[in-house]
């Protein structure tokens, strides 16, 4: 079932475009009024986003995140005390497609610099299949109408968009330029080791597919040469077709997948239902939508490598 198709890319503005594409704002780049505590207020829609809002901007801003920990992202409403927090904020920080509510409620606020992460990077649209053996070249085997847009699930992908984030917030707080271009170097030198653990981790392994409960993991197994079948779609809440089950059910035969992965946020049912129908052994692969006490790791970078520890175990490292 590995037909092959080219990928398709999605235009975007390119990163040295900054604003540009990723960053709107008023005026000029003279300073933004801040709060009473001197901090740059920055909302972020949700956790990813306030990761790196919080990783590059440091001491000098506030960051608030729309999506509470253990709440599925997709399913967020921005209440009306939010959309007050947002008029009252210097930047937003999101990643359009992903949240509709939090989409609407930023363009129509009157907040001063908004960066769409999106913009940052390439994005694709990625189906319930995608596979990444034709280097980097990943194929399709189903229609979606939305770009993917879990491109922190790649730390390339990641990586570039933290570089844009530092530019918006120099251009927002130039008083504190030197600080975040220093903390978004950092950022991103963390992100390259965490690539190049990756491309050693899963580069000999038994299998190269893995079965997920939705198709958040495109990026991720393009990046690294594997094949990423997914139950649902894009929509973690979708509920797969019967063929589509006696698909997988054939693909985890033919290629060896021992493993279902499920995540902590979205009902386990499906995915523990073919494992049993297969007997298959199941276990989480993070999103990492949001960090809650059942996330193994306390943050994006320790989440990724339990990922990576879980699918080196599913996979067979040699």
């Amino acid at each position: 079932m590995n037909v092959r198709r080219s990928r398709r890319l999605i235009p975007v503005a390119a990163v040295t475009a900054l604003g540009l594409g990723a960053l709107t704002a008023c005026g000029s780049s003279a300073a933004q009024d801040k709060g009473s505590d001197g901090k740059l207020s920055v909302v972020a829609s949700f956790y990813p986003m306030q990761y790196l809002a919080q990783e590059i901007g440091g001491d000098h801003v506030d960051v608030t995140n729309l999506t509470e920990p253990g709440q599925e992202p997709h399913d967020l409403e921005v209440s009306a005390k939010q959309r007050a927090q947002l008029e009252e904020s210097d930047v937003a920080v999101s990643l359009k497609g992903l949240q509709p509510s939090v989409d609407e409620a930023i363009d129509q606020s009157d907040i001063k610099t908004k960066i769409d992460a999106g913009s940052l990077t390439a994005l694709e649209k990625h189906g319930t299949e995608v596979d990444g053996h034709d280097h980097g070249h990943g194929e399709e085997t189903h229609d979606e109408d939305a770009a993917d847009p879990h491109i922190w699930l790649d730390p390339v992908k990641y990586a570039e968009v933290a570089e844009g984030v530092g530019k918006a917030l120099q251009k927002a707080d130039p008083d504190h330029a030197a600080d975040y271009k220093k903390n978004t170097k950092a950022l991103v030198g963390k992100l390259d080791k965490l690539n190049t653990k990756f491309e050693k981790g899963l580069k000999d392994t038994r299998s190269s597919t893995f079965i997920t409960t939705h198709a958040a993991f495109g990026y991720l197994a393009e990046r690294y040469g594997l094949t990423e079948e997914a139950i649902n779609g894009l929509d973690p809440e979708s509920e797969p077709s019967a063929a589509r089950v006696k698909q997988l059910q054939k693909t985890a035969k033919d290629d060896g997948v021992g493993t279902v992965f499920y995540e902590t946020l979205v009902s386990d049912k499906t995915a523990r239902t073919l494992a049993g129908d297969a007997r298959l052994k199941t276990d989480v692969l993070d999103p990492i939508e949001g960090i809650t006490d059942k996330s193994k790791g306390d943050d994006y970078i320790s989440v990724m490598e339990s990922n990576l520890a879980a699918l080196q175990k599913a996979l067979g490292t040699k």
